[in-house]
């Protein structure tokens, strides 16, 4: 055990969410301890928009002597899409960058109510869609494996917190991949449940059920841990995925049983080149489970090429629900100005007959999938790629069909609402991380995540560390 300032062998940061939940029942640190300790560690990729140690710390202080959640005391960060009460949440916006709301949703408050510290807002792109973090005039988030390259989105900063150590876990977000892409980049698991697993009280900002709130750690058992306070109804919720025979973190201690596993790697949702790393990961992948006992079968990608037009429909509609305050339009990125003007141009029979068409492209990719306990794919179609190598303001159009190509498979899985998640079993000669990516079946979260550890117990990336960064320091904006 370290001290409460890093010193000794085992610095706190570098121990999981549950070893450092576990330290705290046996009185080994004070919750108050792991968030100045925390809270002292310099980012320098990017990872936060607001770090808020005063309120931080009263709310450490201001704990019960013990609670029920295995992630008790532990520190962690909020997204800044969720709204917290008394804590600016922009949402990625320079429109919406003086902003503070009255309330906090459902996962915030689900966070708060399991006793975790949550430090400050991690950074993400314009109301979450780019699949890149590159908040106008901030710091772009970074994978810290290579200071140089993206972090990936829009859970980029959650993704590169976690990565560095600046919390062992934290809640993302993912409406197309927004929290596998930066878990593939960061090297981290990256855990997306399943539609109606996680209430999206009060706001209920996307009719078409596409985003839910997901984990983001460095270890499935955390994974799991953390979807354990995330998960649960709210009264008014428009779906919801049935209660667990136990705990998510159970599951994860649980043999998964030899089970049939789909697989493909052609593209879906557009026509591009896969990198050599990334099919090495997704072959190396196959033969591991198959090594482990599980029947690998290759099938047809199972969403038709139409999809994409039926999604992007969806997507601008989305686009266009997010908007500026009045007279602050024109801070709004290219992007998303374009993406707005595509979805106000949708009119509403349109648009209800495009989530018509995306429920039965989900039936139909559901019924060839139902002899299937998980299907592997590639998380991305490349390693991690430079800061500003997707994004294109002066092409909107082009910028999107960049995102595609980097993330042609994430998507597939918000469709269906299947649980996905992306595991770092790869990494390429120049230290660069490549995960893979599982689905389930749906509702059956538990089986994914017993399926994820047991991969996990025969991997190798819990033992692996970025490269270290000056550690400590005075850098909360």
């Amino acid at each position: 055990m370290a001290t409460p300032d890093g010193a000794g062998p085992d610095p706190l940061h570098l121990l999981t969410a549950l070893e450092q939940g576990a330290a705290v029942r046996r009185g080994d640190v004070s919750p108050v301890e792991l968030a100045e300790h925390h809270l002292r560690l310099l980012d320098d990729v990017g990872a936060f928009v607001t770090r808020d140690a005063e309120r931080a710390l009263a709310a450490a202080r201001a704990l019960p002597a013990s609670g029920e959640s295995p992630l008790f005391g532990v520190p962690t960060a909020i997204k800044d899409l969720n709204p917290t009460a008394g804590t600016r949440t922009t949402f990625g916006s320079a429109a919406w960058n003086d902003f503070v709301p009255t309330f906090s949703d459902n996962v915030t408050l689900s966070i708060e109510a399991a006793g975790m510290v949550w430090l400050g807002k991690t950074s993400t792109p314009e109301f979450g869609s780019p699949a890149y973090t590159e908040p106008e005039g901030r710091p772009a988030a970074v994978t810290p494996w290579d200071r140089t390259r993206g972090a990936g989105g829009s859970s980029g900063g959650a993704a590169a917190a976690v990565a560095a150590g600046l919390v062992p876990v934290a809640q993302g977000s993912d409406g197309g991949g927004s929290i596998r892409i930066p878990a593939s980049c960061c090297g981290i698991v990256g855990l997306k449940p399943s539609r109606g697993r996680v209430s999206a009280a009060p706001t209920y900002g996307d009719p078409v059920g596409l985003a839910t709130a997901g984990s983001l750690a460095r270890t499935v058992a955390d994974a799991a841990a953390m979807l354990d306070v995330l998960a649960g109804h709210r009264v008014g919720d428009p779906s919801w995925a049935p209660e667990p025979a136990g705990t998510f973190l159970s599951a994860t201690r649980r043999d998964p049983g030899r089970l049939r596993i789909a697989r493909f790697i052609d593209p879906v949702i557009t026509v591009t080149d896969v990198d050599a790393e990334c099919v090495r990961a997704w072959e190396d992948a196959s033969l591991l489970l198959e090594s482990l006992g599980h029947e690998i079968v290759d099938v047809e990608v199972p969403l038709p090429p139409e999809a994409r037009a039926v999604f992007e429909v969806c997507w601008s509609v989305l686009t266009a629900l997010s908007s500026a305050p009045e007279g602050r339009e024109h801070l709004l990125r290219p992007l998303t100005r374009w993406l707005s003007e595509k979805g106000r141009a949708v009119s509403g029979p349109e648009f209800g007959l495009a989530i018509g068409e995306v429920r039965r492209i989900a039936a139909a990719a559901l019924e060839a999938l139902a002899p299937y306990d998980a299907v592997l794919t590639p998380t991305l179609a490349s390693p991690p790629v430079p800061v500003g190598a997707l994004r294109d303001d002066a092409d909107p159009a082009g910028d999107f069909e960049a995102q595609c190509r980097f993330t042609p498979w994430t998507s597939a899985w918000n469709v269906t609402g299947m649980p996905a998640v992306s595991l770092p079993t790869h990494w390429t000669a120049d230290g660069l991380p490549v995960g893979v990516m599982l689905a389930g079946r749906p509702a059956q979260d538990e089986l994914l995540l017993s399926l994820s550890a047991q991969v996990e117990a025969v991997s190798d990336w819990t033992g692996r560390r970025p490269p270290p960064a000056r550690q400590f320091g005075h850098s909360a904006p």
